[in-house]
């Protein structure tokens, strides 16, 4: 069942990923469409299972019962680096996509 989690865990992960890389590319590039629109709400939806689970993702937990391993890359296919480091990390890189995008926009009006 670890297997599993560990699974669903890195593919959830993995899409979250794409849409934050997407937010930047776009605030990069100039790009205003809904893709745009759907990787933020797809993000800030994420953002607030996280706050609901107090910062935790909800598979956590579940991992939890079938393993005694603590390392921060237990309950996800990640080396332990991003794992511990991915809220940060990621955060960032979602944050300044969206000033880009905003200052983008911003300036164009």
């Amino acid at each position: 069942m670890i297997t599993v989690i560990k699974t669903v865990h890195t593919i959830i992960w993995s899409v979250m990923s794409v849409a934050i890389f997407y937010i930047l590319y776009a605030g990069i590039m100039h790009i205003h469409n809904m893709m745009v629109l759907f990787a933020i709400a797809l993000v800030c939806g994420e953002v607030v299972v996280l706050i609901l689970n107090k910062w935790t993702c909800p598979l956590t937990p579940m991992a939890q019962k079938y393993t005694s391993d603590r390392n921060d890359n237990f309950d996800i296919y990640l080396p332990a680096w991003i794992a511990r480091h991915n809220k940060i990390i990621f955060g960032t890189i979602f944050v300044v996509g969206l000033l880009l995008l905003a200052a983008d926009w911003f300036l164009h009006l």
